[in-house]
């Protein structure tokens, strides 16, 4: 990963354990490239624990939903560490905005697609799965299309990334609690039916932002 204007905004990146534990990785043989790759990884953990979820029984229902919770957080924190260990670390590379963005591309609709299938209340839940995926790759790609464009960097949601994973780590949360409720699949079900009107939101701003300011230009 490169340094770039593009990065995203967060707060967390000023927590001291965070630029603390940010230094050590720099200090050991690893790339942020590396840690790039390694979330799909965590990505691919979760969503083969959102897959098995349906065929799951006993502990296994809540087992499973709070081991993807983890998963999920873990692989966004490679997307943080991959970052500062790029950029804090000194440790950029040419090829680095590659590794920054195509593991997104790959993690996102990973994650949500197997969020379809872990709930089948409805005929048409993995299709809500997948069209919540293919939407989050979308919003992704207005927002790099304008920066071709010569736009400013747009990471405003109400649906971008930070938003959809930390919506989708509380379904997980809440969903190992639905067994104790003599069902299980609702709240995933909400879940993508929130993220997909959002991301049609989120692609909409973008869009119009993006029109406003090349126009303006």
């Amino acid at each position: 990963m490169q340094e770039s204007e593009s990065r995203r905004p967060l707060k967390v990146r000023s927590v001291k354990i965070v630029q603390n534990f940010a230094t050590w990785l720099s200090r050991k043989n690893v790339s942020p490239n590396q840690i790039s790759v390694t979330s799909i990884f965590f990505a691919g953990l979760a969503a083969a624990s959102l897959f098995t979820l349906p065929y799951a029984h006993g502990m296994y229902q809540w087992v499973l939903p709070l081991a993807a919770a983890v998963y999920i957080q873990c692989r966004l924190l490679c997307n943080l560490f991959d970052g500062m260990v790029a950029v804090e670390g000194g440790k950029s590379t040419a090829s680095g905005e590659m590794y920054n963005d195509i593991p997104d591309r790959i993690a996102d609709p990973l994650i949500l697609v197997a969020v379809g299938y872990a709930t089948d209340v409805t005929a048409c839940s993995v299709e809500l799965g997948w069209c919540a995926g293919l939407l989050a790759v979308v919003t992704a790609y207005i927002r790099n299309l304008a920066v071709g464009m010569g736009v400013p960097p747009d990471f405003r949601g109400p649906m971008a990334k930070q938003h959809r994973m930390a919506l989708v780590t509380v379904a997980c949360v809440a969903s190992a609690a639905e067994p104790l409720l003599g069902n299980q699949g609702w709240v995933f079900f909400v879940t993508l039916c929130l993220i997909i009107v959002g991301c049609v939101i989120t692609a909409w701003r973008r869009i119009l932002g993006a029109y406003n300011y090349l126009e303006k230009k």
